[in-house]
């Protein structure tokens, strides 16, 4: 199995900063991309930015200049360092990847952490 695991949320006042971690372990033979999506109350889960195994990135535009995503592929580790935060930026932060658990596999298959609450507020 693959677990996902996120760290680094909370509460934090308008123009803050927050930088949330995310941890892939199991059985994990190689990741492809890794990302970070969010899901406020009453709307979809929507991408806000990730990064493949060649370090390509892409962001949501609501994000851009203010968010930063970085990968570790040796420690199996996704980061996003969250600047400027804004209230409309609260949510509930998901941790996803793409990967292969066998070189055996045809496609790589998603996974999810737990998610971690951010809340912008004064």
């Amino acid at each position: 199995q693959v677990q996902l695991v996120e760290s680094g949320g909370g509460l934090v006042q308008p123009g803050g900063s927050l930088r949330l971690s995310c941890a892939a372990s199991g059985r994990i033979f190689r990741i492809n991309a890794m990302g970070w999506y969010r899901q406020a109350p009453g709307k979809e889960r929507e991408l806000v930015a990730r990064i493949t195994s060649t370090g390509s990135t892409n962001y949501a535009d609501s994000v851009k200049g203010r968010f930063t995503i970085s990968r570790d592929t040796a420690k199996n580790t996704v980061n996003l360092q969250m600047n400027s935060l804004k209230p409309e930026d609260t949510a509930v932060y998901y941790c996803n990847a793409d990967l292969y658990q066998s070189s055996l596999d045809v496609r790589p298959r998603s996974y999810w952490g737990q998610g971690t609450q951010v809340t912008v507020s004064s």
